[in-house]
Formats: structure tokens, sequence, C-alpha cells
């Protein structure tokens, strides 16, 4: 997971958005448990996942998706007393005021490096997010005493809230964590200025925040904005880094750069992204299509294995829209129509087992 040009490492925060498309299109797939188990043989604990601890806690948010996916109930045991290990790892570096001091060194995603105090608020929003479905993957397990240490980790850190400072990223992760309304999150942070200050790692999290906040309509646009302007300069696959404002002047992809013209690829990319670095094939930049799933399509999983499906449609300006989505217990096919009087005529094809509500 989070394997490209560049290296072969699992690398935990990438694993992410690509865990949801992988759920939404593919189903179960022998890589995310290999390499989950491959992580937690490199970085052993004391260690953090790929020594960044942002990516131990996107280790706690996986492991919980693929559960409610799969209700892989073994798989989640065999690594009990990892999850148990981290938890207490990260409470005991949690003081009472709900100051913590798991790692001087805090990151999100590159293009939100420069604001230090976005990124602050944004690594403590996601660090609540991890502790809250750490908690509810402890409860399964039946270790009590840990998510007891999840809920009360959680508590201390919320004491102390810090301000998002404009960054799309943290608003995104507080509305997510439950620390800020998500209409709030979205009206004064995440859609200012639409697809600009977009990321292609986070703006999953950001397309989350605005359906929170009943978004879908405005999260559409971006869509096409954003993941339709990669579409636009000549992309087949997404990006790892693209800002909307790199396009002005830009030649395609698919075409020799014109004299007077920007190359999309060389000329763009900072951090460790300057020149050609950037690779124009990389999975964390596919989370769109989890949403797609999740908003358009509208299915979410209520309960664990999918036993238990939602199917909320949002379809924008479209007329209709139909897909498929994998469960343990076979393909789920939904259509949705829009009729004369601009009702929504849904069809739904499911597996015996599945409720659907």
């Amino acid at each position: 997971m989070g394997r490209h040009q560049r290296d072969r490492l699992v690398w935990l925060g990438d694993f992410h958005p690509e865990l949801k498309t992988i759920n939404k299109v593919f189903g179960y797939n022998e890589v995310i448990p290999n390499s989950l188990d491959l992580a937690c043989q490199q970085y052993p604990l004391p260690r953090w996942m790929n020594d960044m601890s942002s990516y131990s806690m996107w280790y706690l948010i996986i492991h919980h998706d693929w559960y409610m996916q799969n209700a892989d109930l073994d798989f989640l045991k065999k690594h009990r007393d990892y999850i148990v290990g981290l938890i207490a790892l990260i409470d005991a570096k949690i003081a009472d005021d709900g100051t913590e001091t798991l790692s001087p060194f805090r990151f999100l995603d590159w293009p939100s490096s420069p604001n230090t105090e976005g990124v602050e608020a944004g690594y403590r929003a996601l660090l609540v997010w991890a502790l809250k479905d750490a908690e509810k993957l402890c409860k399964i397990l039946g270790e009590e005493e840990s998510a007891a240490l999840c809920a009360a980790a959680a508590g201390r850190l919320n004491q102390k809230i810090m301000g998002h400072n404009d960054l799309k990223q943290a608003a995104a992760l507080m509305a997510v964590a439950g620390l800020m309304d998500p209409a709030k999150a979205s009206h004064d942070v995440i859609a200012v200025d639409g697809a600009k200050r977009f990321s292609t790692f986070y703006g999953l999290y950001m397309l989350d925040a605005l359906s929170m906040a009943g978004l879908q309509d405005q999260a559409l646009e971006i869509i096409s904005d954003y993941w339709g302007g990669m579409l636009d300069m000549g992309a087949t696959t997404f990006w790892e880094d693209f800002d909307i404002e790199w396009m002005e002047n830009s030649a395609r992809l698919d075409e020799f750069t014109p004299e007077g013209m920007n190359d999309i690829h060389r000329d763009f990319g900072e951090y460790c992204y300057p020149s050609y670095r950037h690779s124009l094939c990389h999975g964390w930049a596919s989370g769109v299509t989890a949403w797609l799933t999740e908003n358009v399509l509208g299915i979410t999983v209520v309960e664990p294995g999918c036993k238990t499906l939602k199917i909320e449609p949002h379809l924008g300006n479209l007329e209709w829209t139909e897909g498929s989505f994998p469960t343990p217990l076979g393909i789920v096919r939904v259509k949705h129509t829009r009729q004369a009087n601009g009702e929504i005529k849904t069809e739904i094809e499911a597996p015996d087992g599945i409720t659907i509500l």
C-alpha cells in the first residue's frame, strides 16, 4: 500500500484512502492484511509507524474501517497486542491538561506543512479520531481497560482544542473527529475558494466534511474542478500532488510542451516533489472514488461485515447513477434515476443476509 516508483515501504497514511478505495471497488484483498502485518514487523513498538506518530494514528483508523467492511475478528485479534500496546504508548504521552508529547514531528500532508498552527490543530483532531476508532476496536476485542484508556485520553485532548488557522486539512479533520461543527468548518474554511488549497491525500477528508454538512453539491463541483482538473491536463491516473493553480498556462501531459507554456510535471511541486519527483499515479489521491460510492451512490456500512447498509443518494445535477459495491456476502448493485417530478427512483439488488436501510 502506498507504493510507487520511489520506494517499497507500506506508508500508513497513504494506506487509508487506498483502503477506502479497495473496500468500495474490490472488496476483500489480501494486500490489506499482508501490508498491516508487514508494517507491524517493520515498526515494532515503541517505534511509530514509518517513524511518524500521525501514521500510527492512521493504523488504528485503518483497522476500524477494515473491520467494518469485513468483520474479520481473527485478523483483528492477531493485531490485538499491537493495538493495545499502541494505545498505552499514546495514553502515556497525553497529560492531564490535554497537552501531548507524542513526537516533535507533526505531519498531516506536505501541502499543509507551512501552516504550523493549523497542522497542530489537525494533528490533535486526527489523534482524537484514531482514539475514538480504537475505543470501538477494543470493545469488539473485549479489551475494556484499553477502551477506557482511549475514551479518557480523547477527553483530555478535548480540553485543549486548537484553532484551524484557515487550513482546510485541519478543519476537515476537526469536523470528522467531532471537534467542530461540519457546517462551520465547511462554510468558514473548506468550501472557501472551492478547489483552491485542496490536496490529493486530504481531499477525501475535506469532501467528507462537506458531505457531513449536507454540502454534497459543492463537493461535486470541487471534484469536477480538482480531480477533473487532473483529467483535463491529460491524467489517466490521479497524482501524488496537485494544485489547480498549476493549470494556468500549462500544457497537457499527453502533448509536447509548446514554447512559452508550463510543463505541469516538471515545473511544479514542492517539498519532496520538485521537478519530476511527484508520482502521476498515486493511491492516496484515489479517495474520491470512495466518496462517490458513499455519497452519490449513497452506500455506507452501518454494521460490521456490511450486514446492514444505508443507501441515501445525492445525485447533484446528475439524471441517474448506477454502480456496485462488494461485500463479504456478495455484490450489491444500485441504480438511482431522477423522475420527471424530481423524485429519485432507486433499484437495489442485494445478496441474502444484507439489510438495507
